[in-house]
């Protein structure tokens, strides 16, 4: 990805990183109800909801797109840039595997 805009760096009060190794970063998460993260990227990933929520995503030069993630869920998504807005009454937490090749 050309222009990745590495969330733990732009953005460390909502995106920590936990482990990483030559094929992947572990990052958690954390974006309490009513707050919203700074543009960012991700490689191909998986994600892990530990707890949902109501979130908007910005896409840019995209339609925002609202969804209702339930706790657990598991989502896999190609490289993207966006950003989230938690705009439920809750926390949403997740564990995010980017894929490095």
């Amino acid at each position: 990805m050309a222009d990745y805009i590495d969330p733990t760096e732009v953005d460390p009060k909502h995106y920590q990183l936990l482990d990483e190794s030559p094929r992947t970063r572990v990052v958690l998460m954390t974006l309490p109800a009513g707050e919203s993260d700074i543009l960012h990227s991700h490689t191909a990933e998986n994600v892990y909801f530990l707890s949902g929520g109501k979130a908007k995503i910005d896409i840019p030069g995209a339609d925002s797109m609202e969804a209702e993630i339930p706790d657990g869920h598991v989502m896999f998504s190609d490289a993207w840039t966006h950003q989230v807005h938690n705009i439920g009454d809750t926390e949403i937490r997740a564990i995010i595997v980017e894929h490095k090749d």
